[in-house]
């Protein structure tokens, strides 16, 4: 009779069954969780400390930081984006050895680090499908702790009070202005953003010291970094966007600053009917608008590239949840970056799956806003994503708002959630 007791062959069989089963165990729990687990990743033996991190990208106009947290939880690791009072869960965490990947797949957008000996340190690179599908990245770095923000000059101290409140904004190829609305956080960071005819510039964190603005937000689409320094008659500075893209700007206070109307910017084309209009779901089935609609409808031009239009897709989402009972129906119609009509169905698949859009989506046509004024005649102009459209139960379109003010803004935002559940409210009572 044999003993189990660890020593000679029945011994040494035993522990390559045990070594075997735990190997198995391992490698079932690593396939499990990288098998579209939003949680994260199981966690190998190489890991990032977990905790608080200071992350920056290096854009053209120089570090462009962002907070970033790190944390294990049964296993398996999570992550959070920090811009000002916005915390954005990444969806999608794995960590194999030392390489730790961070994705966003409803932007179709990614970091790739390398974790560092000491797991104090990650350098990397961030990535991010670009208009034509051509691909935006810049490197990416992170050091554990909680330091600054934006590291303030030597002798100064962070005095966001001196540019707190309201200022009238001239950005170099604008043809509107702007508005930016700054303000004092609790910990005393400089808290704000940039309000413009077409959309907000949403969360923005920095510094004001030595007579220097500094703020940026990194979520993933945005890559945003403003530089000014304050002058006798007010500010002037620099503003970059992701790999690509910089102008100038200049702000003057004025609390009476305003924004064009968004009800009034863009108007139908009566010359084209809902009927005229027919684009492939996201099966590549032609389908007309018309079939869609016949009741009180909004209609959503949007990107899921556009951080604006993730924002202004819940609200969606919101009003149809409220409403659709009542006779609503919401319909979006998607210009993508790539133009490949099965990568761009995909990619809104992942965009839905993301943010629980249930309604018909339409692939209406590409982000250039000249072809999009081409593809989609209702309106005089794509001017802005999103454009949300107020049809009646008749067809006819009631009321155009273009661009969307998010939560970033706060009164603002709450203002114009009030007045889309009105018109709503307004039509059904119509229909009735």
């Amino acid at each position: 009779m044999k003993t189990w007791n660890g020593r000679g062959q029945a011994g040494q069989t035993m522990g390559t069954i045990q070594r075997t089963g735990a190997l198995l165990l391992a490698l079932a729990l690593l396939m499990l969780s990288g098998c579209g687990d939003d949680e994260g990743q199981f966690v190998p033996d190489t890991h990032p400390t977990a905790g608080l991190w200071r992350a920056w990208l290096d854009s053209p106009g120089g570090e462009l930081p962002f907070g970033l947290i790190l944390i294990q939880k049964q296993g398996l690791w999570n992550a959070t984006l920090i811009n000002g009072e916005e915390r954005i869960p990444v969806p999608r965490v794995t960590l194999m050895g030392d390489q730790l990947r961070l994705s966003a797949p409803h932007y179709d957008s990614s970091i790739v680090a390398t974790v560092s000996e000491d797991r104090k340190r990650l350098d990397g690179r961030w990535q991010k499908t670009a208009g034509g599908g051509e691909t935006s990245e810049l490197p990416f770095h992170a050091v554990h702790g909680a330091d600054p923000r934006f590291p303030l000059p030597t002798g100064t101290v962070n005095d966001a009070d001196a540019v707190a409140g309201r200022w009238r904004v001239d950005f170099e190829t604008d043809e509107h202005p702007a508005v930016a609305e700054l303000r004092t956080g609790s910990d005393g960071a400089l808290l704000g953003t940039f309000l413009t005819a077409v959309g907000d510039y949403r969360y923005l964190a920095g510094s004001f010291a030595g007579n220097k603005l500094r703020l940026s937000c990194f979520d993933f689409a945005h890559a945003f970094l403003f530089h000014a320094d304050l002058t006798d008659d007010g500010m002037r500075g620099d503003f970059w966007s992701r790999d690509s893209w910089h102008e100038t700007w200049e702000a003057v206070r004025d609390d009476a600053a305003t924004l064009p109307d968004g009800f009034g910017m863009t108007v139908w084309n009566e010359q084209v009917a809902l009927g005229d209009l027919t684009y492939p779901n996201l099966d590549l089935e032609p389908t007309a608008i018309s079939s869609l609609t016949g009741k009180v409808t909004v209609l959503e031009v949007f990107g899921s590239w556009c951080p604006n239009c993730n924002d202004a897709i819940r609200h969606m989402i919101d009003l149809e949840q409220a409403y659709g009972d009542r006779g609503l129906e919401v319909v979006g119609l998607a210009f993508e970056l790539t133009g490949d009509a099965e990568r761009d169905a995909a990619q809104v698949r992942r965009f839905n799956d993301y943010h629980g859009v249930e309604f018909p989506v339409l692939l209406a046509g590409t982000y250039d806003k000249a072809e999009a004024s081409e593809q989609f005649p209702l309106i005089d102009k794509v001017r802005a994503y999103p454009t949300t459209i107020f049809l009646d139960a008749n067809g006819k379109i009631r009321h155009i708002y273009t661009g969307y003010v998010g939560p970033a803004t706060g009164h603002s935002h709450a203002a114009l959630r009030d007045k889309f559940d009105q018109i709503v409210l307004d039509l059904l009572a119509e229909a009735s």
